[in-house]
């Protein structure tokens, strides 16, 4: 049986063949889009700062937006869908970003510009926590092939917004407007099966309150979801910041450094195609998670030890390593039994995990800062990957969110 067979139930709890292709076609355009806006702006980040006159307050909100939304909307979300319904949230999600994209493409001001970003990543925000729900709720007998369909999308919509960006804008004569009004239209095509779901929406559990921030807050297994997915987050935020100039300062040329951050950022989508299908595979995920952690500390080790002769190889064993992203994902449904359930730890577990993530960045470049070295930024990554280790341990056991006694009594 294919994910496509899988039987998936509207209002009526009639099984149709053509809603699952539906569903699987509209997870897949959202997917697409959730990164668009955040991996969009570096690329072309000095003309927009030029182009704006941003000043470097304005750039470090516009860098820190993304942590800031993902928390924030991202708690939200499971309140907004009991009140609006799953898939009429997430189209309005889809439109919002659409609509942030387009808005930030047409201006000339800064804070017109940091406003229509946050509208964007709101709708990126709520996608974020939803996709995990839906995936619950309509194929809860496949949610490790779905959540493979959903990181690998999510991860070549990632690297084709940071890959395309920049030849968009020399096709367009420079106009970094352009370049990022673009993603907006792929905003709009991925609202489209949604707008048909519309008619399949699930009924809405308005009188589910157990499972709110208060019982979450008393829950280990919701701190050991929030900690693993914000610790692998600011591992993924500091590499992306920072490769490039760990190769550089190892002797790298520009170009060459970001070859290899290239190819490291591609190497996550084979992996997000391999990792949620393995990890459904087996109750207890734990082995999984230390697995990662090897390849992180192997990999960390060549590029502090040996930037310019283990570069290549190292980068790989860390992009593999990273692996833990869809892993922490996949977690979401595996610690869950209900769609309701699923939707609360994906809103607190990404909330609190992209919080603890966001401060990664900002410890490193104080750290590189002080020191002129990378010692002291290697040695904060392996303490975060010891985290890693710890949290991923036991929120890889088998065991239920549901189950816990503390959202019980």
């Amino acid at each position: 049986m294919t994910v496509l067979t899988q039987e998936t139930r509207g209002r009526t709890g009639k099984t149709t063949g053509s809603l699952a292709w539906l569903l699987v076609a509209g997870i897949v355009l959202a997917a697409l889009n959730l990164r668009t806006a955040v991996t969009s702006v570096g690329p072309v980040l000095d003309q927009i700062t030029l182009g704006l006159g941003m000043s470097g307050v304005g750039v470090g909100l516009l860098t820190t937006l993304p942590v800031l939304i993902f928390a924030s909307v991202g708690a939200m979300t499971p309140s907004l869908a009991r009140k609006v319904g799953e898939h009429r949230l997430l189209l309005f999600a889809l439109v919002t970003l659409g609509a942030g994209l387009l808005i930030r493409a047409m201006v000339g001001s800064a804070g017109v510009f940091l406003f229509s970003s946050a509208l964007a990543l709101s709708g990126g925000a709520v996608g974020n926590v939803l996709i995990p729900t839906l995936i619950k709720r309509h194929f809860p007998g496949r949610a490790g092939t779905m959540t493979t369909v959903y990181t690998t999308a999510l991860a070549v919509g990632t690297m084709l917004a940071a890959a395309a960006t920049v030849p968009i804008e020399r096709a367009a004569d420079g106009n970094w407007h352009v370049a990022l009004g673009v993603w907006a239209a792929l905003a709009a095509v991925a609202a489209i099966p949604w707008l048909a779901l519309l008619r399949s929406e699930p009924e809405r559990d308005t009188g589910s309150n157990d499972l709110g921030p208060r019982a979450l807050v008393r829950s280990k297994l919701a701190w050991a979801v929030a900690a693993y997915f914000g610790t692998q987050s600011m591992v993924a935020y500091i590499m992306f910041g920072f490769l490039p100039k760990i190769l550089i300062d190892g002797g790298y040329t520009t170009g060459q450094a970001g070859l290899v951050l290239g190819v490291f950022t591609a190497i996550g989508i084979p992996v997000s195609m391999v990792v949620p299908w393995i990890a459904s595979k087996f109750a207890d995920q734990r082995p999984v998670v230390a697995t990662f952690v090897a390849f992180y500390v192997v990999g960390f080790l060549g590029l502090w030890l040996a930037p310019a002769d283990l570069a290549w190889g190292s980068a790989m064993l860390v992009g593999i390593g990273m692996g833990s992203f869809p892993l922490a994902l996949t977690m979401l449904a595996l610690r869950t039994r209900t769609p309701e359930a699923t939707a609360a730890l994906s809103a607190f577990g990404q909330s609190a995990g992209y919080l603890i993530a966001g401060a990664g960045p900002l410890i490193v470049g104080v750290m590189y800062e002080s020191t002129r070295g990378w010692t002291l930024p290697f040695l904060l990554l392996f303490a975060v990957v010891g985290v890693q280790l710890v949290t991923g341990w036991y929120a890889g056991r088998t065991r239920y969110l549901e189950d816990e006694r503390a959202l019980t009594g």
